[in-house]
């Protein structure tokens, strides 16, 4: 047995979108991360730079002073591999580079940065040779970047929590007063209030949302009563009018031209009725007033509804069922949602041919003959919307269907085919849950 039960109260589901606060901290978090990138990179490249910078002021110094000791002493032979003396057969440009030398105090090669030029001294060139260990000065400097990352990734960590605990108490008034405008009906005499926040421009959003929200309660109440009292007033007169006219159509005096024009008359009264009570149906499901619902079975009230247009009119009326359809919604509507469907098929159908309802595990099929499609089947089912001239068409009663959908979650539809208006309503939906 095909089961669909209604969900109509769920909410239809929200594209992906992305919290405030969880927008504003991953925006913070990316900017600090950057940020912090590019200032462990210059402070590397700085640092580094002047670790060299002094690195060569140093070895340029060594050199100075060597060669002072040289003029002094020719027997100085250096410090291996700190400093180096030797005879070169001649001058000798200035050098600058780093080199791989082993340290026997290390007992391992090490790298060093390399100064070397030649001084004459009494007429003998001497190579002077000055290093120091670049290994040393690397070491420094990934310590100094590395406590500068601890620093501020710390700092940052605590600004983090500190700046979204900071954001979450500046808008937690903000979502309160969401939720309460979630929750708001203008069917509640209640007016809606807000929590205050000592954020100026929170502050005014709240005034102007109570205030705009009591003048929807005043305007919604206006209008309906507005329409209730409307709707009461105009069928006394109506009725009245109708039994004045039943008591000129019966007077034996009545000509043949009278008796015409006050039948039309009375046609008109009683399409006037039929009008009026639409339009307060279709004002009564805006206001959300068929909140009770109950398992309802389609075949059974079908064919109870068939059974009564088949006393209306002489178009054969043919039901297949090839499930068992069960929707949770309010009786009274069902009743009127096929009601309509069957009535608009009979308005415009001929007797020659059948018009032809199927009942399927998740929709229900209505169709009648035609000879040819609508031209506007996207406006079919709004208000007041005719193709046709048929005299008892009132243009409401597939915008009534239109609008029960709506209510519930169903999907109705139509299509031409094979000479066909074939009219479908779909009670699956994704937001409904399947038994």
């Amino acid at each position: 047995m095909g089961v669909v039960t209604n969900s109509w109260q769920i909410k239809n589901s929200q594209p992906d979108k992305t919290r405030l606060l969880r927008k504003a901290s991953t925006t913070f978090l990316i900017t600090a991360m950057i940020l912090m990138s590019l200032s462990a990179a210059a402070l590397f490249f700085y640092t580094k730079a002047l670790l060299r910078s002094e690195i060569d002021e140093e070895l340029y110094s060594n050199k100075d002073r060597v060669e002072r000791l040289l003029i002094q002493d020719q027997t100085i032979k250096g410090i291996p591999p700190i400093m180096e003396v030797e005879l070169a057969p001649r001058a000798e440009p200035l050098t600058l580079n780093d080199t791989l030398i082993y340290d026997p105090l290390q007992d391992e090669v090490e790298l060093f940065e390399q100064l070397s030029e030649t001084k004459e001294i009494n007429g003998q060139h001497y190579r002077i040779t000055v290093r120091a260990m670049v290994i040393e000065s690397e070491d420094i400097l990934f310590a100094i970047v590395f406590t500068f990352i601890a620093i501020i990734f710390l700092a940052f960590v605590f600004l983090f929590y500190l700046n979204k605990s900071r954001n979450e108490k500046l808008w937690k008034p903000f979502f309160v007063n969401l939720e309460r405008i979630k929750n708001f009906s203008i069917k509640s005499g209640d007016p809606i209030t807000f929590v205050d926040s000592e954020i100026l421009e929170f502050h005014e959003l709240n005034r102007e949302m109570e205030s705009l929200t009591k003048k929807i309660q005043i305007d919604y109440r206006n209008l309906k009563q507005f329409t209730e009292d409307v709707s009461h007033e105009m069928q006394t007169p109506l009725a009245i009018m109708q039994a004045k006219i039943d008591t000129l159509i019966n007077d034996e005096h009545l000509t043949e031209e009278q008796f015409t024009k006050f039948s039309s008359l009375q046609e008109d009264i009683q399409r006037l009725k039929q009008l009026n009570k639409k339009l307060i149906l279709l004002a009564k499901i805006d206001n959300n007033q068929f909140t009770a619902t109950s398992p309802i079975f389609f075949n059974q009230l079908i064919e109870e509804s068939v059974v009564n247009f088949r006393d209306l009119t002489s178009v054969p009326i043919q039901i297949k069922q090839d499930k068992s359809l069960k929707v949770e919604m309010d009786r009274s509507l069902a009743f009127v949602l096929i009601n309509n469907l069957i009535s608009n098929a009979v308005k415009h159908s001929t007797e020659e041919y059948p018009i032809e309802i199927k009942i399927l595990d998740d929709r229900l099929q209505v169709q009648n003959h035609g000879t040819f499609a609508l031209a506007k089947p996207d406006q079919i089912f709004k208000r007041f919307y005719k193709e046709s001239e048929h005299q008892d068409s009132t243009g409401l009663g597939l915008s009534i269907v239109k609008k029960i959908c709506d209510y519930y979650g169903f999907i109705p539809s139509y299509r031409f085919r094979e000479s066909e208006h074939i009219f479908t309503i779909s009670f699956q939906n994704p937001t409904l849950d399947s038994l």
